[in-house]
């Protein structure tokens, strides 16, 4: 390999870090991005159903008033 003056052979190496490190800061932050969205999802979910079994629940006792 030839090299430019003033240009070390460790340049090199340290680039190469560089780009490993900025390489993992962005898959870390897309695996907590994903995580995120996917708790967030978990939790809407949870308040739908939630919210869905208690309107059955109220359903059922409205019917049963309305017999009597």
């Amino acid at each position: 390999m030839v090299f430019a003056p003033g240009e070390k052979p460790g340049l090199e190496q340290d680039e190469v870090k560089l780009q490993n490190a900025s390489k993992q800061i962005v898959q870390t932050a897309i695996l907590r991005a994903v995580q995120q969205v996917s708790q967030e999802s978990q939790r809407k979910e949870k308040r739908t159903n939630s919210s869905t079994s208690l309107q059955l629940e109220r359903g059922k006792l409205t019917k049963k008033h309305e017999k009597k």
